[in-house]
């Protein structure tokens, strides 16, 4: 059966005829390594990594055979595990602001329960987050992801229908690495705020230096929680996340994606006073924030994370990660040079992507100037020579082979040219 009689198939059972993720005209049969084929048998060489988890490639052999013995086992319990102890062990040795966790599912899931335990915590409603900032499908996070550009700060535009007038009331939003402006908002509304929530490396946009820094000192001068959403960054900018990169410490953090392994599992994570409040014993009826998953801490998903955790531990995984990163973004940024294209390759060596503009791109509003129909353009071309990506990144695998990184350099250089 062809990709398109599958197609055509999903947009009978499916709203919009996919599963709300990536576009929907695209149906994987298999991954291996750094590629993926489609149900026609193209063959790409994947920079979505199934939205950024499959930091090993696919289907990596230890990952696979640890899951396997583990199937022989069971798949889920609704009760604790042996693995999911030992890696909450694993991420709370890694993570600077980690004493404690509590799984969920999805990086949704445990950014919603890291507000609730700043409100709980704090007794306060309002949460400051940043325009573009990505932080799951909550109705709180919801809010100025996809902004028009227009509205004033810190005033939220709601991302969906369905989501109450009151919920736009309780979330403020700032601009990413303007420093003085979430500052003066943080100051001015410090009694009523409950929490910060970043993404400390927003998308692929860098933190400018001393932005972290001052979050976390004006929401510690004032009791403010900051959270930071590590759900992407987590153990890919570092081991030990952006928390490592730059030094600073949240009060909570959320990791998803390369914890899990390629399967469902999430965290929320931070200090023991914080945690506190999933424990009626610690916290009485008052405090207590109720929090229950089905499939939270699944084994077949811990085992995987464990052992994914595994691997990147081993000699120099962040370096060689960083040196095909580092080679692909130069190889970007020259093909695209010698076109006389303007453009601006942003982000970090695992995780980065091309931005059509002759400005400097430190915030949300600056990615909305620059030319969508170039972008556009560029990942069709990419797409029709055998690259397969989002939108909006590159998520960077360490399965990337010399021969990948040849053909996507090729690929560069063909989709360059046709901008011309």
């Amino acid at each position: 059966m062809s990709q398109a009689d599958w197609v055509e198939r999903a947009r009978a059972v499916l709203p919009a005829g996919g599963f709300g993720n990536f576009e929907a005209g695209v149906v994987i049969r298999k991954g291996r390594g750094a590629r993926v084929w489609d149900e026609d048998g193209t063959e790409y060489i994947d920079y979505l990594l199934g939205s950024g988890p499959m930091i090993l490639g696919h289907c990596h052999p230890e990952v696979a055979e640890a899951v396997a013995e583990q199937m022989s086992r069971g798949t889920t319990f609704f009760a604790s595990n042996t693995a999911g102890i030992e890696l909450a062990e694993e991420i709370c040795r890694a993570l600077p602001c980690a004493e404690q966790l509590r799984y969920v599912s999805s990086g949704s899931e445990a950014d919603l329960y890291a507000i609730r335990l700043a409100r709980a915590h704090t007794g306060r409603d309002k949460v400051l987050k940043f325009e573009g900032g990505y932080h799951g499908m909550s109705a709180e996070s919801l809010m100025s992801i996809f902004a028009s550009g227009s509205s004033n700060f810190p005033v939220a535009e709601p991302d969906s229908a369905g989501i109450p007038d009151s919920v736009k009331d309780s979330v403020m939003v700032s601009p990413f690495n303007d420093e003085a402006l979430a500052c003066e908002l943080i100051a001015a509304h410090g009694d009523e705020l409950a929490c910060v929530i970043v993404e400390p490396f927003q998308r692929v946009l860098p933190p400018r230096p001393g932005f972290l820094e001052a979050l976390r000192a004006e929401t510690e001068k004032r009791g403010i929680i900051l959270i930071f959403d590590e759900v992407v960054t987590g153990f890919r900018l570092a081991y030990g996340g952006a928390q490592e990169r730059y030094g600073v410490v949240p009060d909570l953090c959320t990791v998803g994606k390369i914890v899990g392994g390629g399967f469902p599992l999430a965290a929320v994570a931070g200090r023991r006073a914080l945690m506190a409040h999933f424990d009626r014993a610690l916290v009485g009826k008052e405090g207590f924030a109720l929090q229950i998953g089905t499939l939270s801490g699944n084994p077949i998903a811990a085992v995987a994370g464990l052992k994914t955790l595994e691997v990147l531990r081993r000699q120099d995984m962040y370096a060689r990660l960083e040196a095909i990163g580092k080679k692909l973004m130069a190889g970007l940024s020259d093909s695209l040079s010698q076109e006389g294209v303007a453009h601006r390759v942003v982000g970090d060596a695992s995780l980065f992507d091309v931005v059509f503009t002759d400005e400097d791109v430190f915030d949300y509003r600056a990615m909305l100037r620059a030319d969508k129909t170039l972008k556009q353009a560029f990942n069709a071309a990419l797409r029709a020579h055998g690259i397969l990506k989002t939108d909006t990144k590159f998520y960077v695998s360490l399965a990337l082979t010399e021969q990948d990184c040849a053909e996507t350099l090729d690929a560069f250089r063909h989709a360059s040219r046709q901008l011309k």
